[in-house]
């Protein structure tokens, strides 16, 4: 357990932005929340007595307790930490009021989108009777379908879920190996596996059997699965988003890459592109699309 990269920046700003969001689409769909995380051993849980007091810690740590806390409901007798500045997003509910949003301001199209129809243009692009200054592809694992994106080093990160009914709900979002989230009633969503190698696009016995164990060793709640699935995750080599011009078209842009925390780094990342867009910032090096220079050797080469 590790301090994710850029917390004290990316925190703050989803935060902020879901709040908001909430606000302007008149839905909720996000639920700040507290994570306890068992301990492992009694050494796991002196490491964390010492990390609680260092400064960088301090403001992500609520709780930390050698004793064993929920024993009703979790296995933990060692204790374990609850962790602060947590929580989790209906990320249906959101992306549906989102939908909601711009059908209502007549600001979105749903038709399927070509390639092949997409004009270059000195001072930007055409696609249609709709003239831009340049395009944003946020395709995800998509990307290898385009043209335009094919040659982006995007990596697809296959997750499994279950969803389980438990007659008790859980007291704090449980995590350690799987993680417990509120779903709807008394259904709630436990997830995740990580697989590169089995990219079927169906759920697996092997996944099924992954979680369900893994729940069985974290909490005490009696439960019954009754559904479970899939997707992908659009991961980098080096784990971090991709944001900015591709190098030989300056006009498409790329927002991509960014893995199982897209949740937390597209407010703060997102910000960051349209700063740039609009010649008011930087996009920082760990995460512009020019570190990869396979990219920009293939612009380079003379036709």
């Amino acid at each position: 357990m590790a301090k994710t990269w850029q917390a004290d920046l990316l925190f703050p700003e989803l935060d902020f932005f879901y709040r908001q969001a909430e606000q302007t689409l008149g839905h909720r769909f996000y639920y700040p929340q507290g994570i306890y995380r068992p301990f492992l051993s009694v050494e796991e849980q002196n490491v964390w007595m010492g990390k609680s007091s260092e400064v960088t810690w301090g403001p992500y740590i609520e709780k930390i307790d050698s004793q064993s806390l929920f024993p009703h409901q979790v296995y933990n007798p060692w204790g374990g930490i609850i962790l602060n500045k947590c929580g989790y997003v209906d990320v249906p509910k959101f992306m549906k009021s989102v939908s909601d949003f711009l059908t209502q301001t007549n600001s979105i199209v749903y038709e399927y989108f070509s390639d092949d129809l997409i004009q270059h243009l000195p001072d930007g692009v055409c696609y249609k009777d709709c003239r831009a200054a340049g395009i944003i592809y946020c395709t995800g694992t998509d990307s290898i379908f385009s043209k335009q994106t094919s040659d982006l080093p995007i990596r697809k990160l296959k997750g499994e879920t279950l969803t389980v009914e438990m007659e008790e709900d859980p007291e704090m979002i449980y995590n350690r190996g799987v993680y417990i989230v509120p779903h709807q009633g008394k259904q709630f969503r436990v997830g995740a596996t990580y697989e590169t190698r089995n990219i079927t696009q169906e759920v697996t016995i092997e996944g099924r059997r992954e979680l369900d164990q893994k729940l069985k060793e974290l909490i005490r709640i009696p439960y019954k699965i009754v559904d479970q699935n899939w997707g992908f995750r659009p991961t980098t080599p080096d784990r971090r988003p991709i944001l900015g011009s591709m190098p030989d078209s300056k006009n498409v842009i790329i927002f991509n890459g960014l893995g199982t925390k897209g949740v937390s780094l597209a407010p703060y990342f997102s910000a960051q592109l349209c700063n740039w867009l609009l010649g008011e910032g930087k996009i920082q090096p760990e995460v512009n699309i020019v570190r990869f220079k396979s990219l920009s050797s293939k612009s380079s080469v003379a036709v």
